[in-house]
Formats: C-alpha cells, sequence, structure tokens
C-alpha cells in the first residue's frame, strides 16, 4: 500500500516552470575518501518550503528537509561505495505539496577505490610560460581502460576527460591565457566503474607571464631599489635590486624573490612585453 501511494503522489506531483530551479553544491569537492563525511547543500530562492535530495535510479527522494530559511544541507556521514553517483535536489512550497520545482542541476560524488594508485603528472614547459605558448599536461597512471580526467584548483568540475589507449593522457592548453594559471592535478576512473576514482595526483603549478607582473625597476626614493607588482594582483611590493634574479619559485608571489630552502625553476619563457632582470649586487 505505501508503495502504491507513493506511485500515485509521484503522477499527482506536478512540476510548476515558474518556481526558480535550486542550486546544488557538494562539500567536500573533489574524490571522497571512504569514510569521511559529505554534505549536499541545495539553496533556493523562497522560505517555507520542503527540499528533496534524489539520485537517479532512486524511485523516491533520498529525503525530505523542512529549513526555516531558503536552502537545506543534507549530510552523508561515512561515506560508502554505495553513495557514489549523481545527486540532484528539488523543493515544494509547504503550502502547495503537489507542485514541485524543477530538478538543480546535478553534482557528482566520486568516492576513492581501493587498488587505484595515485597517477603522476607533469608540466611542459616547465617554469613560467610566456602568453600564446602551447602547454602540455601530462597524466601518468599504471592502468589501462580508464578514464583520465584534468582538475583544477577552484573549479568544482573537472576541466575536461580523456579515454586514452594506453596508461597514461595529455592535456594540451594551446594558446595560455592569465586565466589558464593555477593549480592542475588530475585522477582516473575505471570506464566500467563510474564514480570510483583514483586519488588525485600531487598537483602542478601552471605560472603565465603577463602585462603587470613583470619586475620592471621604476625610482622609489632610494638607490638600488624599485617596485615590482605581486604576480596575477594589482598591488605593489617594495623589491631590492639585489633581490632580482633570473629564477623564481612557482608558489612565490613575487618575481625574483628567492627564500631559504626553496627550490627554483627556470623561466621558460619571458612576456613578450618585459625581460627578466639578471640580478645584480
Amino acid at each position: 500500500a505505501p508503495a502504491m501511494i507513493r506511485a500515485l503522489l509521484s503522477c499527482l506531483l506536478c512540476p510548476d516552470p515558474s518556481l526558480p530551479r535550486p542550486s546544488i553544491s557538494l562539500s567536500p569537492t573533489g574524490v571522497t575518501a571512504p569514510g569521511a563525511n559529505v554534505t549536499i547543500r541545495c539553496q533556493g530562492q523562497r522560505r517555507n518550503v520542503t527540499f528533496f535530495l534524489h539520485k537517479p535510479g532512486d524511485p523516491k527522494p533520498q529525503r525530505p528537509v523542512d529549513p526555516a530559511g531558503d536552502w537545506a544541507e543534507f549530510l552523508i556521514p561515512i561515506v560508502g561505495l554505495q553513495h557514489k553517483g549523481k545527486y540532484n535536489c528539488s523543493y515544494r512550497p509547504q503550502s502547495e505539496p503537489f507542485v514541485s520545482s524543477q530538478p538543480s542541476d546535478s553534482v557528482e560524488l566520486v568516492v576513492a577505490g581501493e587498488g587505484l594508485p595515485r597517477p603522476s603528472i607533469s608540466l611542459s614547459p616547465t617554469g613560467v610560460t610566456a602568453p600564446g605558448a602551447d602547454v602540455t599536461i601530462r597524466c601518468q597512471g599504471q592502468h589501462r581502460d580508464v578514464r583520465f580526467f584534468l582538475h583544477k584548483a577552484g573549479d568544482l568540475n573537472p576541466q575536461r576527460h580523456m579515454d586514452p589507449a594506453g596508461d597514461g593522457a595529455e592535456f594540451r592548453i594551446p594558446t595560455v591565457g592569465r586565466q589558464h594559471g593555477g593549480n592542475y592535478s588530475c585522477s582516473y576512473q575505471n570506464r566500467s566503474e563510474p564514480f570510483i576514482s583514483s586519488e588525485p595526483s600531487d598537483p602542478v603549478q601552471l605560472v603565465v607571464a603577463g602585462e603587470g607582473i613583470c619586475p620592471w625597476l621604476r625610482p622609489a626614493g632610494e638607490a638600488g631599489a624599485g617596485w615590482v607588482s605581486g604576480s596575477g594582483s594589482h598591488s605593489l611590493s617594495p623589491l631590492r635590486r639585489s633581490q632580482l634574479t633570473q629564477t623564481l619559485h612557482l608558489s612565490e608571489p613575487h618575481w625574483g624573490h628567492r627564500p631559504r630552502g626553496k627550490r627554483h625553476h627556470p623561466v621558460s619563457g619571458a612576456a613578450p612585453e618585459c625581460d627578466v632582470l639578471p640580478a645584480q649586487g
């Protein structure tokens, strides 16, 4: 009887296109380790609604939540492989229980699988890349028949994926611009088991030279002193001439600053509009 009632209710449920679709997000993002806790947040635009979390393939919503505000959080404690897959959410006005919003876009809960070694990642060319150059990011695994994913830190979804014939994949970024700068990592999934993934690789950093980050020396009130702008920002910081070198550390915010104990990488290409100045005593 309860199953029949649910079936009848689903037939009576009317999506209302005038209700704004909710948005959905997953925390933490990326590949989730088994045993971790995951929170799925559904955000609407109105109060006095009931939110429902859906997983495609399940005939009924996962669970309803009646929040005080215009959003709801669904906690999945101790994540296991059974939780992998896509999720979306919808809501119904509490005054109209048979009227529903359209479902949100989907988020993917990807769970790390055992026996999938982390891939390695490399960048070519290394160092600072001139705008307009081509960059190749290579991801190397140990298994065939897998799908590789390229991730960029800060982006919710993978940049792109590739199904290579072998155990490695190359992602080419043609005509690099400053928007491509950032940290990249990669992972892979068996094609026969989507949503079960390797742990992500260590990150590599793509640093793109551009206007406003070149160490042009300007008079600064002190002989031998100058100004250099922060990489990727518009703020200026004082820099002595003796600090300028032809090498830089990829994670440092200023060109030519050499902290102790850090590995430095040679410059692979200066921006067309500027030169990297050599060190001077």
